[in-house]
């Protein structure tokens, strides 16, 4: 029987309950009475609650030039078919970390300053400079949860994890497939050559599927953003087993500029290359093979993330896209492989988009650039992009309700591509900007004038023209002769006495004593000992520390500097005494004789187990070489200290660059007073140097070509050497060596070890690029002053320049417009 006080207050708690939520609807509904029409609150799983996700394929090295989108149809059918392709997609700079940096930062290699894929690549610079204002950490503080997954950039060594990335698996170093480390959140992860788990395209799938899921779970109404950055097809080449056996007949690689040559009329890498030979086409037969083979996987890849979008119910609220950091080259202009090249089969990317709004099946003709991505996904999320990235957000080409907009009128039809340091313009009173020309150009035209021809024989002749044994001309100053016409140098007693920092405390009286022999008295005195003494002495000079005998110390008696000469204590009165003083030694006993004749061999200790003998071998513990435990523990080891010290060795690198642009005044006084008496014996005499002292603004800025024969033979015989099988090696030249053990995977190489060239140090350049309804052309300037031209619509392939045809003033302008844009730190 339930008594009746218990039931009583549960009576009047339930109907107190029931009238607040009546009050609660009777305000909801006033509310929505107020508004004029009727609000309807979204259920928890609505996806119209929260912004779209984001999910960026990036691919590294991969061309569209050369055929490499037809072997993908799951990625065209999707990407393609079910959204927007973009048909001229270019990148600023074609080189990974370059190119890469502008994907993560939106500016342009000038403004991040990441010239090379070695020069600031994820250096401290960057990371305190660039990297906390990527598209990553823009998102991740507006509420996104981000994840990053695959290389990042060439140089980042995985101890630390770049801000604005909520999970984080990258790639520790440059590509590869197998035999690799991730950084998983900071700590750094191993993997080896199993392919069901460690196939790096299938790892970044499986991890990024798993941290969308886990999101969605966890978190059903916060957008995310992932970056799955594969390393196909980058080398080396290696592909999925299912694949290796695809493509035995590809030709998509031969063009119509394969193996063309010679290429006289292009900048001076390119024109030095000679055509390939049988076995360099061979490897390009190859290469392109595998190359394709490794796209296949990433091709599962799309299909893969595009079902689970599918699954989670948020396909219809994801932008996709898909791109490559740059394209790449197989065999065009007798150049075996490589990329950094401003032409069409290196600029150009791959570049599919994809989500709400955006109508499938549709084509883009404007051209967008690798550093729009990050305004892109800014203007996804509803953030308004940072005033310092260079590019824009192609949402405005291709949302319906954007269309028709005035921005879109107004896209770009020309923009900059560029390799290396910018030269600085300078302004020369009213005669405007300048180009500077090369240090050769220069001094070949300054050893050309007529002051310069002899060796330095005329009257008040300074300077004179020499040749170095590189075959180089330098200026050297032509030291004064007097009347005998022996050279001396010029000194002038009647120069005043210039002060010293305070902290430096130098000798003013002319007598008192140097800081020690001159050359001649220690050069007269090694003579002496070398005749009278043995050679288990080690000659030991007067004035420069005390004498010490064999049996005890001796006293501390020095000699003294008087009237301007040396006076020797009573000990020390002659050499001889010193030398009779220093071979009373005490004879060594038979056992020291002995074990003289069989002492061992000095050695360098490098490791705990191994060292380097003076011979040049290396010597290490038994064990090693007898236990494969041991010894695979000590490698592994030792790859760690070489991973240690090359991130300490990189940290001294940017101490030394900080250390040379703070560096004090000198305190030495013999170098401070030389160095200063020649600063004012140089403005007296007026031997200003010629280069110094020259006008550049009256050196024409154009047509300032030339190559030197020379040099020319020079370098053609070093590649024939080279591609014969001899030294794999070139003066300013970047080749490399294959062999048949390079691909670990099939198809294999076979045919023996051969060397090949992929890029120059001079091949520096800033380049216009300009594609409209008109006008469809490209305009380079080179470093060494070559200049290139081609419009595309006549020589799509770039196989001659025709500079005939340019408008050298539009052209001129267009370099200066894209030179002066702001240097953005």
């Amino acid at each position: 029987m339930v008594h009746l006080h218990f039931v009583r207050p549960c009576l009047l708690a339930w109907r107190s309950r029931q009238r607040r939520l009546l009050l609660l609807s009777l305000m909801l509904g006033a509310l929505g009475c107020c508004n004029g029409r009727r609000e309807h609150l979204r259920p928890r799983n609505d996806r119209r609650n929260i912004r779209p996700n984001i999910i960026l394929v990036l691919t590294d090295d991969q061309d569209v030039e050369l055929g490499s989108m037809d072997v993908m149809d799951k990625t065209r059918q999707i990407m393609e078919q079910g959204g927007t392709h973009f048909a001229n997609a270019f990148v600023t700079t074609p080189m990974c970390c370059p190119s890469r940096s502008s994907i993560l930062t939106g500016k342009y290699t000038h403004n991040h300053h990441v010239y090379t894929n070695n020069e600031n690549c994820s250096s401290p610079f960057w990371q305190a400079t660039h990297e906390p204002h990527t598209f990553g950490a823009y998102l991740s503080r507006s509420g996104y949860r981000t994840g990053y997954f695959g290389k990042y950039l060439n140089e980042y060594n995985g101890t630390y994890v770049p801000p604005g990335w909520l999970e984080w698996a990258g790639l520790v170093r440059n590509s590869r497939f197998y035999n690799y480390t991730i950084s998983r959140n900071g700590i750094q992860e191993k993997h080896g050559f199993v392919y069901e788990k460690d196939y790096l395209t299938d790892l970044i799938t499986n991890d990024s599927i798993r941290f969308f899921r886990k999101s969605k779970d966890e978190f059903p109404l916060r957008p995310v953003l992932m970056v799955l950055s594969h390393a196909a097809p980058h080398g080396p080449e290696d592909s999925a087993p299912q694949y290796a056996d695809k493509f035995p007949n590809v030709s998509q690689h031969i063009t119509p500029s394969y193996n063309f040559g010679p290429n006289y009329d292009k900048h001076w890498f390119v024109s030095h290359m000679q055509r390939m030979l049988p076995i360099h086409m061979e490897f390009t037969n190859i290469l392109q093979r595998k190359r394709l083979q490794t796209l296949l996987s990433v091709d599962d890849s799309v299909e893969k993330i595009f079902q689970m979008l599918q699954d989670t119910g948020e396909l219809d609220n994801t932008y996709i896209i898909f791109t490559a950091d740059h394209g790449y080259h197989v065999g065009q202009f007798g150049l075996v492989k490589g990329k950094s090249l401003p032409y069409e089969f290196d600029i150009r990317v791959p570049f599919y988009m994809r989500g709400p709004e955006i109508q499938p099946g549709t084509r883009v003709s404007q051209p967008v650039l690798n550093i729009d991505l990050a305004p892109t996904m800014l203007d996804i999320a509803g953030l308004k992009a940072p005033g310092d990235m260079d590019g824009k957000s192609v949402l405005k080409l291709v949302l319906p309700r954007r269309l028709n907009s005035r921005k879109q009128n107004h896209w770009r039809n020309s923009f900059l591509i560029e390799r290396g340091k910018m030269f600085r313009l300078k302004q020369v009173g009213n005669k405007g900007l300048y180009t500077l020309i090369g240090k050769s150009d220069r001094m070949r035209e300054v050893c050309e004038r007529p002051e310069f021809q002899t060796a330095c024989q005329q009257s008040k002749q300074k300077w004179q023209c020499v040749e170095d044994p590189d075959g180089r001309l330098r200026l050297q100053k032509c030291k004064p002769r007097s009347q005998s016409g022996v050279l001396r140098r010029v000194k002038n007693p009647a120069l005043p006495t210039l002060p010293m920092p305070d902290d430096c405390i130098c000798p003013s009286d002319p007598s008192d004593p140097p800081g020690g022999l001159s050359k001649t008295e220690r050069r007269n005195q090694r003579k002496f000992l070398k005749i009278h003494l043995t050679q288990k002495y080690k000659p030991r000079f007067i004035g420069t520390r005390p004498i010490r005998s064999a049996r005890r110390r001796p006293r501390r008696r020095r000699s003294r500097w008087v009237g301007g000469n040396w006076r020797l204590t009573k000990r020390h009165h002659t050499p001889t005494a010193w030398v009779h003083k220093a071979r009373r030694r005490r004879p060594l006993p038979p056992a020291s004789r002995s074990r003289k004749k069989y002492h061992r061999e000095p050695s360098l200790k490098v490791t705990r187990r191994c060292s380097i003998l003076s011979n040049s071998t290396i010597r290490c513990d038994g064990h090693l070489y007898s236990s494969i435990k041991a010894w695979k523990h000590h490698k592994s080891k030792i790859e760690d200290q070489i991973e240690d010290l090359q991130v300490k060795i990189k940290s001294l690198k940017e101490v030394k660059g900080h250390l040379k642009t703070k560096r004090p005044d000198k305190c030495d006084c013999i170098k401070s007073y030389s160095s200063k008496k020649r600063s004012l014996s140089r403005q007296k005499h007026k031997t200003v140097h010629p280069f110094k002292g020259q006008s550049r603004a009256t050196v024409s800025p154009w047509l300032q070509q030339y190559r030197l024969e020379k040099r020319r033979k020079k370098v053609k015989k070093t590649l024939k050497k080279m591609k014969r099988g001899g030294d794999c090696k070139a003066p300013g030249i970047t080749c490399f060596t294959h062999t048949n053990e390079h691909w670990q995977t099939p198809p294999f190489w076979t045919l023996g070890t051969f060397c090949a060239c992929t890029s120059a140090s001079n091949s520096t350049y800033w380049c216009v690029r300009t594609l409209n309804t008109t006008h469809n052309t490209l305009f380079c300037e080179f470093a060494t002053s070559t200049i290139e031209y081609y419009d595309l619509d006549v020589d799509p392939y770039q196989s001659t320049q025709n500079q005939q045809e340019m408008n050298w003033a539009a052209a001129g302008r267009r370099v200066v417009e894209h030179r002066s844009l702001p240097d953005r730190g």
